[in-house]
């Protein structure tokens, strides 16, 4: 986006990659979603930056808190999001898809988590946080139980998780910062997710928004979803042909639509 002549500032989510913050490796709805203000906060008070001119554009679970960035803070203009996730309601859910693709190449839906489910998930993740009042850290999962590496893949690894592990677990994607490399997430991490949808006033939103996605993503009924939800009276989904969660992450030959989010980002940040 810089190179088309927008004034960009890109970031890691806090306590993540290169940005600071301890403990490490936690995530937050409301921290994650105050990231994108913080940045339109920094942007604002640059001198060569119109501050009725700011947009935002997420991927991946950085797309569900862009929107929601969106609907609450009135300054940002025009949101975009890429491959989007919804994290808190994959977190209370599951994944509302079947593991494995169907013949379509696609992925069939599946029913959410129970409540009882979800109460016996939060039981043992409250159990988990007295250890760690005890311990005075968080206790982090094992790498590879977060996201196998390419050689603990077996024929019964779900396609999206195979993509995954080649994008984060190889020299596509790998970074010694990055929890998806060769990190976990805090075993706590997942209470604050279960239990506040981000995207339950995403009908107020008034900003022009594009919703990106792959035709093949696992997640692709995240961007659906969502969508359908949004109140604003300028929005499309763009559906990418062909493409995958993680072409949209780097695969800059023909996958992610650079001309479609800068003609979006032009059009409505004016």
């Amino acid at each position: 986006m810089a190179e088309r002549g927008f004034v960009t500032l890109a970031f890691y989510g806090s306590f993540t990659g290169e940005s600071g913050g301890e403990p490490r490796n936690i995530a937050s709805p409301e921290i994650n979603t105050e990231d994108f203000s913080a940045a339109v906060d920094f942007l604002g008070l640059q001198n060569f930056v119109n501050r009725e001119q700011i947009g935002i554009l997420g991927i991946c679970g950085w797309g569900g808190m862009a929107l929601n960035a969106a609907v609450g803070d009135t300054r940002i203009k025009a949101v975009a999001t890429s491959t989007m996730y919804d994290m808190t309601r994959v977190m209370a859910n599951g994944y509302e898809i079947n593991m494995k693709q169907n013949a379509q190449g696609g992925y069939d839906r599946t029913p959410a988590q129970t409540a009882e489910a979800r109460y016996q998930a939060k039981q043992g993740i409250n159990t988990q946080r007295w250890a760690d009042a005890e311990s005075g850290t968080p206790s982090h999962g094992s790498p590879d139980n977060h996201l196998p590496s390419q050689d603990k893949l077996t024929a019964d690894t779900p396609q999206f998780v195979r993509e995954y592990s080649g994008f984060y677990k190889t020299q596509r994607g790998y970074h010694p910062r990055s929890v998806n490399s060769n990190g976990a997430w805090s075993q706590t991490t997942p209470l604050a997710f279960i239990n506040m949808p981000i995207l339950q006033r995403a009908g107020e939103l008034k900003a022009p928004a594009l919703i990106v996605h792959g035709e093949k993503a696992h997640s692709r009924y995240f961007s659906e979803d969502a969508f359908k939800s949004l109140g604003s009276q300028n929005k499309e989904l763009y559906i990418v042909p062909g493409a995958n969660h993680t072409d949209l992450y780097d695969n800059t030959t023909g996958k992610i639509p650079f001309d479609k989010f800068e003609q979006f980002f032009k059009a409505n940040l004016h």
